[in-house]
């Protein structure tokens, strides 16, 4: 197989977004549009792969330097247009033998299988394979002119477009590939004459058929190469990517009542069996085992769940939390850096934040793991079968014994040794008559 390697233009302005996060940060599915591309052409076997990146957006370039390393960022000094972004690339792959792929990235919901018709093109000696895409509505896209033989003769944009090409439906999806030399050649010969002073990439079209250069198109569906200009257009391809994770769940056994309400990331796993009711929100770095019922109102971030674990309703799972088979977190309660044993059970309005619930053990209501001093953080540990009284501030670094006892309402400071009773609260005094007293001297007051 020819060698592959990707350029991705990654240094636009954003304007339209209107954000002062740059428009390929932004997220989809909880994934950064620029993590989702590179996703994508990893996957498509590019084994070099270099990001265009503008002096205006320096978070962009640091999620290039950390996932691709230093040498994969080219920066266009200034936006002089797209056939300008791509020779950014040049020197970064001056060394490379093999078809490069050009493709933008704010395009979240492109596949690899979206791309591989082009290398069919390449395979099947085409010079130039350019990515095209048919609408709903063709107002905005260069149109791709086809010669009887189905050669692309050129790209059409819409101002330029004689009626009879603005009503060709097959439009270009700003990608293509193409062999090294060649592409870097045909650019290098890209003017900017034209009304914005700027080199486009679409050029490279017109200096390759002069050249009776083989150029052909593949088209993908239109969802696959959507570009998010605009936050319109950002939550648009949200909802593709939902909808197309709600069908995989389904299909793969996980009950859904209300899947509509059901919002999901990149790399949510939930395993068959499970019943998921509706407003439950997923966000990335969750597993759930089968047999676990995520119930309504809640949501997960960075979070394990056991098999036949009960979540919710209106609990929250945080990073760290780890809740093991048959376990119950239930409404109002929250997870932070926990690891919950088999059976255990914190069924209403608690706080769990770094440490260990054993087994079996009860954490009763208003429970708080107090873990923090403005300054670190400090473990809690309950034991196997501990009973934790309601309202108990467990005051960390502290254990709670196995089988061991709190009493409702105290703040339990040192460790607790198994199967003891700890009581942490000050005695009750009562003072027969007072209450009297006190109204009375309140009603001599207001006369």
């Amino acid at each position: 197989m020819t060698p592959r390697a990707a350029v991705i233009l990654a240094a636009g302005q954003g304007t339209r977004m209107k954000s002062p996060t740059p428009k390929v940060l932004h997220k989809v599915g909880g994934r950064t549009l620029l993590d989702r591309v590179i996703d994508t052409v990893e996957q498509a076997g590019c084994e070099r792969i270099v990001v265009v990146v503008g002096n205006h957006s320096p978070a962009v370039r640091e999620l290039v330097v950390r996932r691709l390393g230093e040498g994969a960022v080219a920066l266009q000094d200034s936006p002089l247009g797209t056939g300008h972004a791509v020779l950014a690339a040049h020197d970064a792959l001056q060394d490379f033998g093999g078809d490069i792929l050009v493709t933008n990235g704010d395009c979240p919901l492109l596949a690899p299988e979206d791309l591989e018709p082009l290398y069919g093109l390449r395979a099947e000696g085409v010079d130039l394979a350019l990515l095209g895409f048919e609408p709903v509505d063709t107002l905005l896209y260069g149109r791709l002119i086809r010669g009887a033989d189905g050669h692309v003769l050129r790209i059409a944009e819409p101002k330029d477009a004689t009626p009879a090409e603005q009503a060709v439906k097959t439009c270009y999806a700003g990608m293509l590939a193409a062999d090294r030399a060649r592409l870097f050649g045909w650019l290098s010969r890209v003017t900017n004459d034209n009304a914005k002073g700027e080199y486009y990439l679409t050029d490279v079209v017109r200096l390759a058929v002069a050249e009776h250069a083989k150029v052909r198109a593949a088209t993908a569906p239109e969802s696959a190469v959507m570009g998010c200009d605009t936050p319109g257009q950002l939550a648009a391809a949200e909802g593709v990517f939902q909808a197309r994770r709600r069908a995989h769940f389904l299909a793969e056994g996980v009950a859904m009542p209300a899947p509509d309400t059901v919002h999901f990331s990149w790399d949510t796993e939930i395993a068959a069996g499970t019943v998921v009711e509706p407003f439950v929100v997923f966000a990335p770095g969750v597993t759930v085992a089968a047999g676990a019922q995520i119930r309504a109102f809640s949501h997960l971030e960075g979070a394990a769940v056991g098999e036949g674990a009960l979540i919710g309703p209106y609990a929250r799972l945080r990073p760290g939390a780890d809740i093991g088979p048959d376990a119950h977190i239930g409404n109002f309660v929250e997870v932070k850096k926990v690891a919950v044993g088999r059976g255990a059970k914190a069924n209403h309005l608690s706080y769990l934040g770094d440490g260990t619930v054993g087994a079996g053990a009860n954490i009763g209501a208003g429970t708080i793991f107090c873990n923090y001093d403005g300054f670190d953080k400090f473990q809690t540990h309950v034991g196997a079968n501990a009973f934790i009284g309601s309202d108990t501030a467990l005051v960390a670094p502290v254990t709670v014994g196995e089988g061991a006892f709190t009493g409702s309402g105290s703040v339990i400071t040192d460790d607790v040794s198994p199967n003891a009773l700890a009581l942490g609260r000050g005695r009750q005094v009562e003072k027969p008559g007072w209450a009297d007293a006190f109204r009375a001297a309140k009603r001599k007051d207001r006369k």
